[in-house]
């Protein structure tokens, strides 16, 4: 990768990562209902599984959608699907002290995992190899997904230790319900744009 790019690329990753998506709200909801070190796993997939899945469409994942008719079409209704049920899982979410045993944070290989039913995540990878990468040799692919890794996760990890912050004040259960029904309904509306878009 020319040295020149570099520096946009970071500050381009650094924007898409710190904007708010499907990622960092679960992020910041997991910090605050867990905390901030139990959130780590959940970090790391993240920006792990980004880098894996943006390396793995920068080197022609894309063509297998190019073989199987409507495959993509399919994908989308997955994701919007699968976010659904996240904010329907973010809404009935209490205190884990509370009793609630099947409270948890995400694992690393359900964040990883995630990111290929995240809306935000195609669309943060599709642009990042369509611009820096548009020959998509695989030092090129390469050197994105470690640059985007890199940056990723201290972006990712102030919205867990934002939502971590706010504990404290998340002490009284209506508080702590009127939080998860915002995060809630923030991650729906955080992919709303893309049912109208042609692609992610």
């Amino acid at each position: 990768m020319n040295a020149e790019m570099v520096l946009p690329l970071a500050m381009f990753a650094a924007v898409s990562s710190l904007t708010p998506g499907p990622n960092n709200l679960m992020l910041m909801s997991s910090g605050a209902n867990f905390g901030f070190r139990r959130t780590i796993p959940h970090m790391l997939g993240v920006s792990i599984g980004f880098c894996l899945m943006l390396v793995l469409v920068g080197l022609g994942v894309m063509q297998l959608f190019d073989l199987i008719p409507y495959s993509f079409e399919v994908l989308r209704l997955l994701c919007f699907g699968y976010l659904l049920y996240l904010a329907y899982k973010i809404f009935t979410s209490g205190e884990p002290s509370s009793g609630n045993l099947a409270a948890h944070p995400f694992t690393f290989t359900q964040a990883a995992l995630f990111q290929w039913l995240n809306p935000k995540a195609w669309t943060m990878a599709l642009s990042a190899v369509s611009v820096y990468a548009p020959t998509r040799d695989v030092y090129t692919v390469m050197s994105i997904g470690v640059i985007f890794a890199l940056v990723n996760l201290p972006c990712v990890g102030s919205w867990s230790l934002v939502g971590e912050k706010l504990t404290s004040w998340l002490t009284s259960p209506w508080r702590l319900r009127v939080f998860n029904t915002l995060m809630a309904t923030l991650l729906v509306l955080s992919v709303a744009p893309s049912l109208w878009s042609a692609t992610f």
